[in-house]
């Protein structure tokens, strides 16, 4: 037998230059993936890891059994939050092009992974988010001022200057702290659920990562003790096909799908369409009902595409196509809503128009809040007698003395 071991190093189908070509993902039709009961063994549903749960078909009709029962209503309002996440972060993108805030990351084109999700879980589950779910803050009654503030760090800050801007919190509305250290939420969110269940409590976690976040410890860290001890969690990856400048098929996306690491440990793996905001709902919720049953963790897989670069700090265009997002098969999740919802006679394109106006006078107003609370370079600034405090219950001797050093350089007391 000749031996010839071969090093494999993943590549994109495509690169700056090249046409699109998304032919590497595997797609269902809308409405053909069974939706089997939430107690269902794991052993049963393993075609749910493989295949794409979808429930909009191309026509914006709602198909199959994961369709989900909701209102108008409730449409509308996922539609007005998502609408209201994109122009937030087309003000927030071009607020730090112009110098005014130091950082930004959009989440264009992945809406649908915060809000659907987000409209499936209890207000006292507990959130654990990664930093393109905006949307979710916002669902959960995040305000929009609060949220200016803290990309400003201004006197209004809610994380008083220690954070990086976009990485929120709302404590009150049970949304954890976003980490820049990528994918500690997942085993702090299978540790919180652990806890719930110990106390005996009816509330469940939710957690997001991204694709390239499942190459870390922490990921597998997480699984373990969720399927080990049966946490009443939902663990949930975007597939967004990019991790910075790095092709999913770095984190092990192109040998099986994410979602296909959960019956490995045990648990439930589902494989959605991440800008389907019916389907990305209706799985969100038969896993939270399965947690809440008592059933244990679910991994979902959200496939979906990251519109714009991955943060202010990077070009995309030295990495992918150009005009890649227009060219991805599973669309806008924003016009897919839309389609959707003309489909049952409940919108049109002047309702659609004079909502985006709306969003955008929203916005807009409060920037000129935020900004009263002080900007990078005009008054009311942070007191930097912040650092000092809400880390240890009684301040230790050697930082007492580097705040009276601050303080006299400052001219202030001793």
């Amino acid at each position: 037998m000749t031996k010839n071991p071969k090093l494999h190093i993943p590549q994109p189908t495509a690169r700056p230059g090249d046409p699109p070509d998304f032919s590497y993902i595997d797609l269902s039709e809308a409405g053909a993936i069974d939706r089997p009961p939430t107690d269902a063994a794991v052993r049963d549903i393993e075609y749910l890891a493989t295949g794409l749960v979808r429930v909009l078909d191309d026509d914006h009709e709602a198909k199959g059994p994961w369709a989900p029962d909701l209102d108008p209503e409730t449409l509308l309002k996922a539609l007005e939050i998502m609408v209201l996440t994109r122009a937030y972060d087309d003000r927030m993108l071009r607020i730090q092009r112009q110098g005014k805030i130091s950082f930004y990351i959009q989440a264009l084109g992945e809406e649908a992974v915060s809000v659907g999700p987000g409209l499936a879980f209890e207000d006292g589950d507990m959130m654990f988010p990664a930093y393109r779910n905006q949307g979710l803050y916002i669902l959960r009654n995040t305000g929009l001022v609060d949220m200016m503030c803290q990309c400003l760090s201004n006197t209004r800050d809610m994380c008083k200057g220690r954070q990086m801007p976009i990485f929120y919190h709302n404590r009150e509305k049970n949304v954890f702290s976003i980490s820049g250290n990528l994918t500690t939420q997942f085993p702090q969110a299978v540790g919180w659920a652990m806890g719930a269940a110990i106390k005996g409590d009816d509330h469940i976690a939710a957690s997001w990562i991204g694709d390239g976040s499942t190459a870390e410890a922490d990921f597998h860290h997480a699984l373990t003790f969720a399927a080990v001890y049966n946490a009443p969690v939902v663990l949930n990856v975007t597939n967004n096909q990019w991790a910075i400048s790095t092709f999913q098929g770095f984190a092990g996306g192109e040998r099986q799908s994410f979602a296909s690491r959960g019956p490995g440990y045990g648990m439930p793996g589902i494989r959605v369409d991440g800008n389907d905001l019916l389907a990305t709902y209706a799985v969100s919720r038969w896993a939270a009902e399965r947690a809440r049953s008592g059933g244990g963790p679910t991994l979902i897989e959200f496939v979906t595409y990251r519109g714009g670069a991955h943060s202010t700090s990077d070009d995309p265009t030295r990495y992918r196509p150009k005009d890649e997002w227009k060219a991805f098969p599973l669309g806008d999740p924003i016009e897919r809503l839309i389609g959707h919802l003309e489909q049952l006679g409940q919108w049109s394109r002047s309702q659609q128009e004079s909502l985006e106006v709306k969003m955008k006078e929203k916005v807009s107003a409060a920037w000129k809040e935020a900004i009263t609370f002080g900007t990078m370079t005009d008054p009311p600034f942070l007191d930097v007698e912040l650092m000092f405090e809400d880390v240890f219950e009684e301040t230790p001797q050697h930082l007492k003395e580097q705040r009276d050093k601050l303080l006299a350089m400052r001219g202030g007391r001793s």
